[in-house]
C-alpha cells in the first residue's frame, strides 16, 4: 500500500501537531490564568467536577439522583460563568479550546483504525512527489487525454478508444492481488507516457505506492549501486523502491546505453517483481524484432508472454498540438 517512507514520516508529522494544538491550547489557557484570577478560580471548580461526582457517589444511593443533577446545574452555571468572563475580557469563548486543523481525526491521521481523508490526502500529495512524476501529474490525466486527435485515421481512433478504456479499468481496478503488467509500445508522441501517467495518478489516489521513472535513470541507479559504492555493503536503497513498490512504470525502455550490465539488471527487475506477484508497466518505441535484437530472448519472450500489449498507432500528437492542431 503507501509508501512506507512516506507513511512513517507523515504519521510522525501528524502526532507532532496534534501534540502542538493541544500544547498550544495549555499555553493559551496559562497566559489567561496569569491575567485573569477569575478564569482561574472558575477553571479550578470545573476540574474538581469529577472529583465531587465521585464524593456523590460513595455517599450512597439515597438521594443520588439529585445531588448529580444539581451537579450538573452548577457545572453549566459554572460553563456559562466562564464564557462570560472570556467575552468581558475581549477573549472569543472557545479561545482555550485544542485548534485542531481537521477535527474529525483530531490531527492524529486515524479515525478509530481506519486512515483519516485529511492523512490519506497528505499520503496521496507525497506518493506524487515521491513516485517521479509530481510535476507531471498536475497536468496529465484521463480527463485531460483527449483521444479527438486521433480521429483523422479511424484505425487509430478506434484503437485509442480501447487502448485508453483497457488502461483506466486497469488503473481502477488495481489491487496487490491484480499482478498484471503492460507492455506499452509504439513510435513516439502517440500519448504512451500521458497514458501511463494517468494509471499512476489513479494508482497513488486509490493508496497505492507506484514509482514512475525513465529507463536511463533506473539502470543509472543499479550502476551507482554497483559501481559508486565499492567496498561498501548494506541496503541497496537508490533501487529498493524499484523491488518494493506496488507499481512500477518504466518509461522509455530502449533509449538507455545497453550493455550486458543493463541487460542483466533489466531481467532481474521483471523477473523479481513477476514472480513476487508485483506489477510493471513497461513503455517503449521500439517493436517487438528490436526489443528481440536488443536484449536477450528471456527478457522478450516475459515481456510477450506475461505482460499485456498494448500498440499505440496513429500520428505523433505533440506535433499536430505545436502546428496548430488536427482535432475535429
Amino acid at each position: 500500500m503507501y509508501n512506507r517512507d512516506n507513511f512513517v514520516r507523515i504519521r510522525r508529522e501528524f502526532e507532532q501537531k496534534s501534540m502542538k494544538a493541544k500544547d498550544d491550547a495549555y499555553r493559551r489557557q496559562e497566559e489567561l490564568h496569569r491575567k485573569l484570577p477569575d478564569l482561574r478560580s472558575i477553571d479550578a471548580a470545573l476540574a474538581d467536577t469529577g472529583l465531587h461526582l465521585m464524593r456523590e457517589i460513595a455517599a450512597g444511593k439515597d438521594g443520588l439522583g439529585k445531588r448529580i443533577e444539581r451537579l450538573r446545574a452548577e457545572n453549566e452555571q459554572l460553563q456559562h460563568d466562564r464564557a462570560a468572563c472570556l467575552r468581558y475580557y475581549g477573549y472569543p469563548e472557545d479561545y482555550t479550546d485544542v485548534h485542531y486543523d481537521c477535527p474529525l481525526c483530531s490531527d492524529t491521521g486515524f479515525v478509530g483504525m481506519k486512515v483519516c481523508r485529511c492523512m490519506r490526502s497528505a499520503l496521496v500529495e507525497a506518493g506524487y512527489e515521491s513516485s517521479g512524476i509530481g510535476n507531471l501529474l498536475k497536468t496529465q490525466s484521463f480527463e485531460t487525454f483527449d483521444i479527438e486527435y486521433y480521429r483523422s485515421d479511424a484505425r487509430a481512433y478506434e484503437n485509442i478508444k480501447n487502448v485508453f478504456s483497457i488502461c483506466r479499468a486497469y488503473a481502477g481496478g488495481f489491487t496487490e492481488k491484480n499482478h498484471s503488467s503492460l507492455l506499452l509500445l509504439g513510435a513516439t508522441g502517440l500519448g504512451k507516457t500521458h497514458i501511463s501517467t494517468s494509471i499512476a495518478k489513479v494508482v497513488i489516489e486509490r493508496g497505492y505506492d507506484v514509482v514512475y521513472d525513465t529507463a536511463q535513470n533506473i539502470f543509472a541507479d543499479f550502476e551507482y549501486e554497483r559501481f559508486g559504492k565499492s567496498g561498501q555493503n548494506g541496503e541497496n536503497e537508490r533501487t529498493r523502491r524499484y523491488f518494493e513498490c506496488d507499481l512500477l512504470i518504466m518509461d522509455d525502455l530502449g533509449t538507455e546505453m545497453t550493455n550486458q550490465f543493463t541487460v542483466s539488471c533489466l531481467y532481474n527487475l521483471i523477473n523479481t517483481r513477476l514472480n513476487a506477484d508485483r506489477s510493471i508497466i513497461i513503455n517503449t518505441n521500439l517493436q517487438r524484432d528490436e526489443l528481440r535484437k536488443r536484449y536477450s530472448d528471456r527478457i522478450t519472450s516475459r515481456l510477450f508472454g506475461e505482460f499485456s500489449p498494448l500498440v499505440f498507432i496513429g500520428r505523433d500528437i505533440r506535433e499536430l498540438k505545436l502546428h496548430g492542431g488536427n482535432r475535429p
